[in-house]
């Protein structure tokens, strides 16, 4: 296996650090859903509304640049009361904007685990139902079976033809391909 451009993922210390030891060149990008739960137990739930479109703000930001702004805007308003729900924010800032390094197309997909979380519900939400698949062997035809059904309502990958670029390495500035270089360009 190649090693991945970016890899999306929760805040699993165990993943990250295989991660790192085995493509230390992969980009992380932390996963917004599970971000956003980790924030929203950190507060009371009186302020769970106007701290969830903070939030959104941050994430659904046009740009890179606007994402900055917004978490300087919600380690002002939520900062002196909270302050460990803005530093589970701003620890990572990094890590939860690197999406906005690829085309914008991508974005949707790369902001969350949860599309790779819902194809394994169903086989989860099975196994609970048998209690368990009995054998290993029968665990695992039964998880097959259940993703390949699945596979069917999966959604596709927005510009699908972008990848390829990606997997270049070719630049995105505000999710869109910068040709060449402004330093070649001069």
């Amino acid at each position: 296996m190649t090693a991945p451009v970016l890899a999306v993922g929760d805040g699993a210390l165990g993943f990250w650090g295989a991660l790192r030891e085995v493509f230390p060149a992969t980009r992380e990008q932390r996963c917004w859903f599970h971000k956003i739960t980790n924030v929203l137990s950190a507060m009371s739930k009186s302020v769970h509304p106007g701290a969830k479109e903070a939030l959104a703000e941050i994430w659904n930001a046009e740009d890179h640049r606007h994402a900055l702004d917004a978490v300087k805007a919600f380690e002002a308003a939520y900062g002196a009361k909270f302050p460990k729900a803005v530093s589970k924010i701003s620890d990572d800032v990094a890590e939860l904007l690197a999406f906005y390094d690829y085309p914008a197309e991508h974005w949707i997909h790369l902001r969350t685990t949860n599309p790779i979380e819902s194809t394994f519900a169903s086989v989860r939400h099975r196994t609970k139902v048998t209690k368990g698949p009995g054998s290993r062997a029968a665990g695992l035809a039964m998880a097959f079976k259940l993703i390949e059904s699945a596979q069917a309502r999966w959604r596709a990958v927005n510009a699908p033809h972008l990848v390829a670029l990606v997997r270049a390495g070719a630049r995105f500035e505000r999710g869109v391909l910068i040709e060449r270089d402004e330093v070649t360009a001069a």
